[in-house]
C-alpha cells in the first residue's frame, strides 16, 4: 500500500542529510510520493533557503546583494548535486531557473514574493528526482499544476480548493516509479504560485494523502517523537506513542511546533493517519497521530505546553452581558482592523478578549482600544501585554473530572498566579491564563503532577 513521506528543511539540509533520505525512501517500497521542503539550516548560523529566497525577492535586480543572494541558493542546490554527482549539464537547469527568476515571473505583482518562496520546494523537488535518477531508481518531479492542487486566498497564506482531491485522484503513476512533490505552494486558477502558512509543506502532504486516498502519510522531521512538554523546559520528557487529531490540532495551536495544525483538516477528512518519525532515527517509532475512533489514551493528560505571543484586553462594566448587540459591536471593530481573537470568556460584568500579538501593532493597539471604549463605554478597560497560556490538552480528560482541578492546584500551591480559565466545548483542552514570567514554571508543575507521579507510580 502506497505510503506518502514528507521531510522537513533540516532533513535536506546538505549532501549528508539528502544522502539519508534517499536511503529513507528506498527501504521502503511502499514510500511510493516524497514532499520536500526546501534546504533548511546546516547549521545554527546558518540561513535556510526559503530566507535566501526572500533576500533574493527584495533586493534590486542586478545589484550587488541580488547577485550575492543569486550565488549563494545556487551554491546551495550545487553543493547537494555535487555530492551525488549529478552533472554540471543536469545541474544547469535548476541554476538557470534561479539565474531567471525575476525576469521570469509575470502576473499579478502582489504573487511575485510567493513566486520566489515557493521555488525552494519547486527546485528541490527537481532536484530530488534527479538524484533518484541518478541512482538508478525511476523517480518523476510532479509539482501542484501537474497534480492539479488548486489554492486560493491571500498569496502567502493560501488554503486549498476542494476540486484539488477530485484532481488529484485521477493523477495517473505507474507502480514503479517514485513520484516527487514541492511541498508548501499550490497554484491559483490563473495559474500563478501561492504558498501556504511557513510550515506549508507538512499541508502539502496531508493533501496529496487525502486526494490519492492514501491511509498513511509519514511526517520525518529533526525529533524522534512529539513530546507531551517542551524538552526545553522538561529534561527528557515523555514521549506521545499516539494521540487524536484534534489533541494534535490543539497543541499545535498552543505551541507545538512539530507539525503544522493546518495539516490536520485534509487528514481528518481522508481519516489518514500521521506518523511523526526523524530522519536521523528513521527506526524510532514516533509518534501516531490517530482518529479519536482508534484511540486509548495512556495518560489523563496527553501535552501541555505554555505560549506568550498572546495579550488580553479586559472590559468591565457593571450588566454588561445583558447589554443586546454587545458582541456584535467588538466583531464589527475586530472586522474594521482586519483582526481576529483567540479566546472570549466573559462572566455577568466582566469580559476578556485574548489576542494573538503577532497580528497587532502598537498604533492598531492604540486606534483599537479607543473604538472599542466609544462603543462599549466600559467602567473599567485594560489592556494586558504581560500574558502568556498554559494549554493542557488530553482525550482522557472528560472522563476524570479532578484533571482540571489537580492541575490548577498544582500551580496555585506553588504561587503561580491564575487569570483566566477556559475550558472547550470537547472537553479536551484547558486554557489558563498567568504572567509570563510563571509560564514555563507552570508547565513543569503541571507535567511533575501528571508524568513524574505516574512513573513513581509504576
Amino acid at each position: 500500500m502506497a505510503k506518502v513521506v514528507k521531510f522537513g528543511g533540516s532533513s535536506l539540509a546538505n549532501g549528508e542529510q539528502y544522502e539519508k533520505v534517499v536511503n529513507i525512501v528506498l527501504a521502503d517500497p511502499d514510500r511510493r510520493f516524497v514532499v520536500v521542503s526546501a534546504p533548511g539550516k546546516r547549521f545554527d548560523i546558518d540561513t535556510k533557503v526559503t530566507d535566501l529566497l526572500i533576500q533574493y525577492a527584495k533586493s534590486e535586480p542586478g545589484s550587488a546583494d541580488f547577485l550575492a543572494v543569486q550565488k549563494e541558493l545556487i551554491s546551495r542546490y550545487q553543493n547537494i548535486a555535487e555530492y551525488f554527482k549529478i552533472s554540471e549539464k543536469d545541474f544547469a537547469k535548476i541554476a538557470n531557473i534561479i539565474s531567471n527568476l525575476s525576469s521570469s515571473f509575470s502576473g499579478d505583482i502582489d504573487y511575485r514574493l510567493a513566486y520566489f518562496k515557493a521555488h525552494g520546494e519547486h527546485l528541490n523537488a527537481i532536484l530530488m528526482a534527479m538524484v533518484l535518477n541518478q541512482l538508478g531508481h525511476k523517480a518523476r518531479f510532479a509539482g501542484p499544476a501537474e497534480l492539479g492542487l488548486l489554492v486560493e486566498g491571500h498569496p502567502d497564506a493560501a488554503s486549498v480548493l476542494e476540486e484539488s482531491y477530485t484532481n488529484l485522484n485521477k493523477f495517473d503513476y505507474s507502480d514503479d516509479e517514485i513520484i516527487v512533490v514541492p511541498g508548501f505552494y499550490g497554484m491559483t486558477k490563473n495559474g500563478q504560485m501561492a504558498t501556504f502558512a511557513r510550515g506549508g509543506s507538512d499541508i502539502t502532504g496531508s493533501i496529496v494523502a487525502r486526494g490519492l486516498g492514501i491511509k498513511l502519510y509519514e511526517n520525518f522531521t529533526d525529533v524522534s517523537a512529539v513530546y507531551v512538554a517542551n524538552p526545553h523546559i522538561i529534561d527528557e520528557p515523555v514521549s506521545i506513542k499516539q494521540m487524536t487529531y484534534r489533541e494534535m490540532r490543539e497543541l499545535s495551536y498552543s505551541g507545538f511546533s512539530v507539525f503544522n495544525d493546518e495539516a490536520i483538516i485534509p487528514a481528518i477528512q481522508g481519516q489518514v493517519t500521521i506518523n511523526v518519525k526523524n530522519t536521523n532515527r528513521p527506526e524510532d517509532p514516533g509518534t501516531l497521530i490517530v482518529p479519536e475512533k482508534d484511540f486509548e489514551a495512556e495518560y489523563p493528560i496527553t501535552g501541555v505546553t505554555n505560549s506568550d505571543h498572546f495579550s488580553a484586553l479586559y472590559l468591565h462594566r457593571y450588566l454588561l452581558n445583558q447589554e443586546v448587540g454587545m458582541t456584535l459591536k467588538l466583531l464589527q471593530i475586530f472586522y474594521k482592523y482586519d483582526i481576529s481573537y483567540e479566546h472570549m470568556p466573559s462572566g455577568i460584568d466582566d469580559l476578556t478578549v485574548i489576542f494573538d500579538n503577532r497580528q497587532l501593532n502598537e498604533e492598531m493597539i492604540e486606534r483599537l482600544c479607543a473604538d472599542i471604549k466609544d462603543a462599549l463605554n466600559p467602567d473599567v478597560m485594560q489592556w494586558i501585554d504581560d500574558y502568556t497560556i498554559i494549554m493542557i490538552v488530553g482525550e482522557g480528560m472528560f472522563k476524570k473530572p479532578t484533571i482540571i482541578t489537580d492541575a490548577i492546584a498544582s500551580l496555585t500551591n506553588n504561587g503561580v498566579p491564575i487569570n483566566m480559565i477556559n475550558q472547550g466545548a470537547s472537553q479536551i483542552s484547558t486554557m489558563l491564563g498567568t504572567k509570563r514570567a510563571y509560564g514555563k514554571k507552570a508547565v513543569s508543575l503541571i507535567y511533575q503532577h501528571f508524568f513524574n507521579q505516574n512513573k513513581e507510580e509504576a
